[in-house]
């Protein structure tokens, strides 16, 4: 790979963007080129297509999307189904119609059906149901992965996409409209460690089981297969190995020691209650991630420290 291909990578000051964006700098790659919301709207056809046109970058890289935990996909799934659908569309067609090279997507565990066998393989994409909670965002990143599908067999388009497990990082939002359920459990025990409070209620039974890959662990994933992989079949990337929520709830209320009650509201949902990927064809790849759940949970925590 010349490193010094013009390479765009869409999102870049998000919580997995601008870990990516270090990491390539990290690994020699000098021609980086990133825009912003105010500098190019994602939703807009003409000025995606515009800067194609000027830019003309050789390679893509698209991590831009609208995010959420459940609450905000439950509050807005017309948001999350319309913005996702539009972003990724008006990348796509322009990355194809200027002669980009490779385009990588990112997707989402969460596009595999709510009832799945465990672990969930590639090939069951499609074969039922989607969780209700984040149905509009899982059918924006499907149509973005059949999308790259069918320009490949129409146009011989070289898109490649990745499936994450849930991801978290130490740079991730705090915010509980928006953050992520490590993030936002990190935030939640250790304000009520901080405010001394005798208990804690969390949405749901805590019986859910969740794969969580550090944003780190991704970013390296993004760029080994950026070199190294030149299919169109999916890749699951993730430990392979999850934790109910309950037990994430309690690794976290005594990492920040917080002797308090955890108590569970269970007319709050769940959302799906286990969705563990199988990683065999990324370990067959070559690639497996490295940083131990603990360890991260432990970067996380001192992040969110540091901005109290």
């Amino acid at each position: 790979m010349n490193k010094d291909a013009k390479i765009y990578i869409t999102g870049h000051t998000g919580m997995l963007g601008s870990i990516t964006l270090n990491f390539f700098k990290e690994n020699g790659y000098s021609n980086i080129i990133t825009t912003t919301h105010k500098t190019l709207d994602l939703i807009n056809q003409q000025e995606v297509d515009d800067f194609f046109n000027k830019e003309r970058p050789e390679y893509v890289i698209h991590i831009a999307a609208k995010v959420g935990g459940i609450k905000a996909n439950i509050d807005n799934p017309a948001i999350f189904l319309y913005d996702n659908l539009m972003m990724q569309s008006n990348v796509i067609n322009s990355a194809h119609k200027y002669n980009v090279k490779k385009f990588v997507f990112i997707a989402s565990s969460c596009i595999y059906p709510a009832v799945s066998p465990q672990p969930m393989k590639e090939e069951y994409l499609l074969d039922g149901k989607l969780e209700p909670t984040n149905e509009g965002y899982a059918i924006a990143k499907i149509a973005g992965i059949k999308l790259l599908e069918t320009y490949h067999k129409q146009y011989g388009f070289n898109g490649i996409t990745l499936i994450p497990s849930n991801l978290y990082g130490s740079n991730d939002t705090f915010d509980l409209n928006h953050a992520h359920v490590l993030s936002s459990l990190v935030k939640r025990f250790t304000d009520a460690k901080n405010d001394n409070a005798s208990s804690i209620t969390l949405w749901g039974t805590g019986i859910a089981r969740r794969e969580f890959l550090h944003v780190e662990d991704f970013s390296k994933a993004i760029l080994y297969f950026f070199e190294n992989y030149n299919s169109p079949d999916c890749i699951n990337v993730g430990p392979g190995t999850d934790i109910s929520i309950k037990e994430l709830a309690e690794l976290i209320s005594s990492k920040v020691e917080y002797s308090g009650e955890i108590l569970w509201d269970d007319t709050k949902p769940n959302g799906m209650l286990k969705k563990c990927m199988d990683v065999s064809n990324m370990i067959k790849e070559g690639f497996k991630p490295s940083k131990l759940l603990e360890t991260g949970i432990e970067e996380v925590i001192e992040s969110y420290k540091k901005l109290k």
